[in-house]
């Protein structure tokens, strides 16, 4: 296995749960006396640039299908942080009806909602369907895609790039970091705005947050290796 941001050669292991069947993978009545197919759950820890990493047992369209259980909006506490959010945002960027933010990864349209409601335009990015598609009833323009540096390109030359791109809980969900971040670069705005949430490594070791840990999530970050991932 390489690291998926560095390439080099991953020897040093991080912490090996042995197997488990796929997080959200929820069954039916009727599976439940079949077998059940369980992946490798050990982590590694790149020596060069210290990105903690699982491997991509999982395709991430298997994961991230119109079938993703989890949609943002079913925690009350997450739309309150949402919406404090937004209201930091824009008044800190001034933004208004001219401006164009972009969310990677908008789920069901839990944090663009409000910038709709203050009439700032935007645009959402989610592979999963169903969330996809529940954005839409809230009339919020969703791209049902994968991102990375072709739509952004794509975005780009339609003259869609962003003062402002969100990135809430997306970085650790992609197998393929590089081409994510060089897709931030494309989209962005010259002089705009990146803004990004991640689960904090060092958080995962101090509290031994280990139920944390799953396939979905396919990165584990520090500061450290975040700076590094985007300078570079």
């Amino acid at each position: 296995m390489r690291c998926r941001f560095c390439d080099n050669n991953l020897t040093h292991e991080f912490i090996d749960l042995v197997n488990a069947p796929p997080s959200n993978a929820f069954l039916t009545e009727k599976q439940l006396n079949e077998p059940e197919i369980f992946y490798p759950l050990k982590l590694f820890v790149c020596h060069n640039c210290f990105l903690v990493q699982i491997d991509e047992y999982k395709d991430s369209k298997e994961i991230f299908n119109q079938d993703y259980a989890y949609f943002s909006s079913f925690s009350t506490s997450w739309l309150d942080h949402a919406r404090k959010y937004v209201d930091m945002i824009t008044d800190r960027l001034r933004l208004d009806s001219k401006s164009h933010v972009m969310e990677i990864a908008s789920n069901d349209g839990y944090l663009l909602q409000y910038f709709k409601e203050k009439q700032i335009p935007c645009l959402g990015i989610e592979p999963s369907a169903n969330t996809a598609q529940a954005a839409r009833e809230k009339g919020i323009e969703t791209l049902e895609e994968f991102f990375g540096v072709n739509l952004a390109q794509r975005l780009a030359q339609a003259g869609r790039k962003a003062d402002l791109i969100i990135g809430n809980n997306v970085l650790a969900h992609v197998p393929d970091v590089n081409d994510f971040v060089s897709g931030l670069k494309v989209a962005l705005k010259d002089g705009g705005v990146l803004t990004m949430e991640f689960p904090h490594l060092m958080r995962l070791i101090e509290e031994n947050q280990f139920d944390t840990i799953y396939h979905e999530h396919f990165s584990y970050l520090s500061f450290h290796t975040v700076r590094r991932i985007l300078v570079e």
